[in-house]
């Protein structure tokens, strides 16, 4: 249900705008588009490479995505970023996030996961070798509360066209991880990730951002009503040509006023 749709008019940009009632409706929503995506390019051409985001914010969504009817041995996975220096049996890990919740329940043909365990340029060159030999077709991501893409924090670098890169995190980031329940204390959040890069998210032929939380508010605010910037990373998205915000009433509470 667009419910802020009028209100917000036309968005001056391309990405479509979906208002969910709550987290659970708004991951519906999103999984929906974003399987509709998969299925058509699974008709067309056979396979699907899809990129997925990790954390809170995606909880509803894949929840709903892994209970899909679809061949998932067909879809190859990418996944976002990974925190530098921590176990894939750490709780925080991504890696654990997505075997557990995705990779395990639906058997994808390939998960590419980012080790953050390795040595991160070596690493970076190696999914950035993979990552190139494929279209991206459809990439499920989020925001941070200071706007970040992956964990591209502000100010984002949107020139590089390396798809993998090793980036510091912020404090609001990091603090954000804290709040989120992910790490006992802000000092054990690592201060550096493994990230994919602004231009190879934006390579994907589709993107579905999926943001709830009034914590998020502002962030969504200054993603869709401000100008497109590095100091807002998630702006970028606003210029993708095939984009889709699905946000709950909270995060979405600052639009339009």
């Amino acid at each position: 249900m667009d419910l802020k749709k009028e209100a917000l008019g036309k968005n001056p940009h391309n990405m479509e705008v979906n208002i969910s009632e709550s987290k659970a409706a708004m991951g519906m929503a999103a999984a929906s588009k974003g399987l509709e995506l998969i299925n058509r390019t699974l008709e067309e051409k056979g396979g699907a490479s899809i990129i997925l985001a990790t954390g809170a914010s995606q909880f509803e969504m894949m929840a709903e995505l892994v209970k899909a009817d679809m061949d998932w041995s067909k879809v190859t996975v990418f996944h976002l970023d990974e925190y530098i220096g921590i176990p894939v049996t750490h709780p925080a890990s991504f890696r654990k996030y997505l075997k557990e919740r995705f990779v395990d329940r639906v058997s994808p043909a390939a998960f590419h996961a980012i080790d953050g365990e390795t040595d991160p340029p070596w690493e970076c060159c190696r999914l950035g070798g993979i990552i190139k030999k494929h279209r991206i077709d459809v990439a499920f991501v989020g925001i941070g509360e200071n706007a970040h893409l992956a964990f591209n924090d502000p100010p984002a670098d949107f020139e590089t066209e390396e798809p993998y890169i090793v980036v510091d995190l912020d404090l609001v980031c990091r603090k954000q991880q804290l709040g989120e329940g992910w790490f006992p204390s802000l000092e054990a959040v690592p201060e550096k990730a493994i990230s994919m890069s602004v231009h190879q998210i934006m390579k994907a032929k589709t993107i579905i951002c999926t943001v709830p939380d009034q914590r998020k508010a502002k962030a969504v605010k200054n993603t869709l009503e401000g100008e497109v910037r590095a100091e807002v990373p998630a702006s970028i998205l606003t210029t993708h040509k095939a984009a889709w915000m699905f946000l709950d009433q909270q995060s979405a509470s600052l639009l339009g006023g």
